[in-house]
């Protein structure tokens, strides 16, 4: 059989393998099966390439362009994943594992354009929290910004999701305007180098977007710039030794890291046999250790149950692993593939023989175990192995080595607290997992052990049905650890989205940060409106156009009627002298509802016209009371347009009331669709 010829795609050209090519065999048969790399890539040409074409393409699309731009691309990549679930067996993964890695990196992709298109603007800045008002009167503000940094993201992934590794990445990357250059694990980057290629030949994707290196990445490192990022996925020695480079250590280049990390599970004290908690922790740890092999970063190392309840927890767990067919991933009846390749495997066997000097290994024996419809010795399996240490305090390697392969170890705890110093052991990891039903273990968790761990999992009998699971990272929250994880964020919705982008404060003028921020700021230039501008189409709206309301006098009658009618009857708006003894109110006041209905009532323009609703109010606040005998005008102005669809989009109005003495009573913002 022909080797597959794996290229790299560089400047636009794909570039097939040439000199200093490696090889790259099945996990399954131990076969060659691919060729990879080529020393003779121009790194600098890459660069530059995504600088002067990807990036400025990019940076033209507001963005919600860029998020209907990821819904296509994941789009596109459902349509066709077929072909990558066929070509990705050969890594050693079944079609459960094909599950996370390629259709959940299509839905992480799926889910970045959505939170592009709710939570970020139709524009060209991202704005980055509240305005600061910098001066007495108003005329010197403050605004903090983000824009794309102007340079280029190189990423570099692990071999175990080929997939998902890639494109949790690049979701956010692309979402922020900044070009790629993508360097997949050279263990199957024949995987990711056929989901750059649907990519590509979409053509949903501007020139110079997204690149591809497969084999070894030279001496790009060498030539990046402090616009650049560099975003890191695998083990603590690659990542230091990329970390320490001259170049990205001088120019302050980002480096996100998400390496190996030694993650716990702990059972609750109150999770005896019996419970569903017991069944659900057990159930989890199974799941962890034999999906993908054990080939996750986010995989259970450490089991950590309750002294009494050890045996009970090695033996249930035994029973479970020993139901785990291993075999050709491409059988149905397979449940555990291979490793990626017989390199991991040894390194697999070594480190299982470094956790094996402090621990005894209960369940999984690597010299006799049964492979369905493969050779054992020649493809790159190992069974799950099951270690227990009866000194964890003593230990060392328990907490410090990783065998990324189908391995854990379980350990007793005395109390919560050594739970918790065992789980923080383990020097930052990327997950912990706790086990409880009870919620002041939880509490006391999360308190002790958050700082050492990038995410907290709990679960229970109330939660178990919908939850994602111990090893499942979402894209709406944050991935990564502190100390032995790297240090580093990726996901996290926009959070994400922002380690490519440069956060700058910018002061001025509300009419500069209005120009800058593509949103009219309370203070600015207003401009009259010649007609209520209810009457005019989204399009032809401006910002800051703005509508000054007649002035309507607040009577004691409309209070008491406003009272009766809705049920609110509080006394600060019934009793004038119980309310007067409120510090807040001179006596009675109006509903600050009834000042919000009268508001609607004096800018509302009630014909048939281009607004179809209103879908509500935002940054609410009643800021000064009004009593019966006051008067109440309003200025509404539009704030902020966002297009929808074709046929309307989102205006976003300021509205203030102010009473008979220019006071503001109130103040919000009205949401509403416009057709355009």
């Amino acid at each position: 059989m022909s080797l597959l010829d794996v290229s790299s795609f560089a400047a636009g050209q794909w570039i097939a393998p040439g000199a200093g090519a490696r090889s790259i065999a099945s996990a399954i048969t131990g076969a060659p099966l691919a060729q990879a790399g080529n020393d003779a890539l121009d790194v600098q040409g890459m660069l530059d390439y995504a600088r002067t074409v990807g990036g400025p393409s990019l940076r033209k699309l507001t963005f919600h362009d860029r998020a209907r731009m990821l819904k296509a691309l994941a789009g596109h990549l459902n349509q066709h994943k077929q072909a990558l679930y066929d070509l990705s067996f050969n890594t050693g993964a079944t079609q459960s594992d094909h599950m996370i890695d390629i259709d959940g990196g299509i839905g992480t992709m799926f889910v970045f354009a959505s939170k592009g298109r709710r939570e970020m603007p139709d524009a060209h800045v991202y704005l980055d929290g509240d305005i600061e008002q910098l001066s007495r009167n108003g005329t010197f503000l403050g605004q903090h910004i983000c824009t794309p940094l102007q340079g280029v993201a190189v990423h570099i992934n692990a071999f175990n999701f080929p997939v998902w590794g890639m494109l949790e990445k690049l979701a956010p990357t692309l979402l922020a305007g900044v070009p790629a250059i993508v360097k997949p694990a050279t263990a199957t980057c024949y995987v990711t180098e056929l989901a750059v290629r649907l990519m590509l030949e979409s053509g949903i994707l501007p020139e110079g977007a997204l690149q591809l290196v497969s084999g070894g990445l030279g001496d790009m490192l060498d030539h990046l710039t402090m616009q650049d990022v560099v975003s890191f996925t695998g083990s603590a020695q690659t990542a230091l030794k990329l970390r320490a480079n001259p170049v990205i250590l001088e120019n302050s280049i980002r480096f996100v890291a998400e390496q190996d990390s030694l993650n716990a599970s702990i059972l609750g004290p109150d999770a005896g046999p019996g419970t569903p908690e017991f069944d659900l922790f057990v159930k989890e740890v199974s799941r962890e250790m034999t999906t993908k092999a054990g080939q996750k970063c986010t995989a259970i190392r450490r089991i950590i149950a309750p002294d009494a309840q050890v045996e009970a927890v090695i033996e249930a767990l035994s029973a479970r692993l020993a139901k785990t067919r291993i075999g050709d991933p491409r059988l149905e009846t397979t449940r555990m593939g291979a490793l990626v390749s017989n390199s991991q495997k040894r390194d697999v066997l070594e480190k299982a023989a470094i956790i094996g000097q402090e621990a005894e290994r209960v369940f999984g024996d690597p010299e006799n175990f049964s492979v369905d419809g493969a050779d054992a010795e020649k493809g790159a399996f190992v069974p799950p192995m099951l270690f227990h240490c009866a000194d964890p305090d003593k230990a060392q390697r328990v907490h410090d080595t990783e065998a990324f392969g189908p391995v854990s170890t379980i350990m007793g705890y005395h109390d919560l607290d050594h739970a918790i110093t065992l789980a923080n052991r383990g020097e930052g990891s990327l997950v912990a997992s706790v086990i409880t039903h009870d919620t002041e273990v939880a509490r006391e968790v999360a308190l002790g052990a958050g700082a050492y761990h990038g995410r907290l999992y709990f679960n229970n009998r109330d939660s178990m049905k919908e939850s994602t699971g111990h090893g499942s990272p979402l894209p709406h929250m944050v991935h990564g650890g502190p100390g032995r994880a790297g240090g580093g964020e990726e996901l996290g919705g926009v959070r994400g989205v922002k380690h490519y982008m440069q956060r700058t404060a910018i002061q001025g003028s509300p009419d500069i940060l209005s120009a800058i921020g593509e949103q009219w700021v309370p203070g600015g230039t207003e401009i009259a409106a010649k007609v209520h501008p209810f009457t005019r189409k989204f399009g032809d709206l401006e910002l800051g156009e703005t509508l000054h309301s007649a002035a309507r006098q607040i009577t004691l009658e409309d209070i008491e009627t406003f009272a009766h009618f809705t049920g609110d009857t509080f006394y600060a708006h019934m009793d004038d002298e119980a309310a007067a003894r409120n510090p807040f109110f001179p006596g009675r006041v109006a509903h600050g509802y009834l000042l919000i209905s009268f508001a609607a009532g004096l800018f509302v323009q009630p014909d048939e016209g281009p607004v179809l609703a209103n879908t509500g109010l935002d940054n609410l606040r009643f800021m000064k009371p009004v009593s019966a005998g006051d008067s109440i005008k309003v200025r509404l102005t539009v704030k902020k347009k966002t297009p929808r669809n074709e046929d309307y989009g989102q205006v976003r109005w300021h509205v203030t009331l102010t009473n008979q003495d220019d006071e503001i009573a109130a103040e919000y913002e009205l949401l509403t669709m416009n057709a355009f």
